[in-house]
């Protein structure tokens, strides 16, 4: 593994961590730490970005260009977490098991058709 990839294996799990640990801070009204999770889930953010800044430096790569595409493929990520952790409510929440294995795997597949969306099928 090179280092490159070893930093940003490490730091991309920190931030995320700090994101959804912040998401959950502030999304759970049991936990009464609203601010606190904002504060959280920005830092998540803030460090996610550094990462890519960082691992673009350290691979000589340009920053990721603002395309269409490019932007198009961000929502759709975006809405397959959701679906995935909708389906991870539904079972782990509402106790709905049936209907959120369903989605669950619904937001998984939705994710793996992103592979053959950026790097195309050869």
């Amino acid at each position: 593994m090179k280092k490159s990839s070893f930093v940003a294996l490490i730091m991309g799990t920190v931030s995320g961590v700090l994101f959804a640990l912040g998401m959950c801070m502030s999304l759970l009204p049991e936990w009464n730490s609203f601010m606190e999770g904002i504060v959280f889930g920005g830092t998540g953010l803030l460090l996610g970005i550094i990462t890519l800044l960082i691992w673009c430096k350290m691979e000589n790569k340009p920053m990721p260009k603002f395309s269409g595409k490019n932007v198009l493929r961000a929502i759709y990520a975006t809405i397959s977490v959701l679906v995935l952790g909708v389906g991870m409510c539904l079972c782990l929440v509402w106790q709905h098991i049936v209907w959120g294995t369903l989605v669950g795997l619904l937001g998984i597949v939705m994710l793996i058709a992103l592979i053959p969306m950026i790097k195309g099928i050869k």
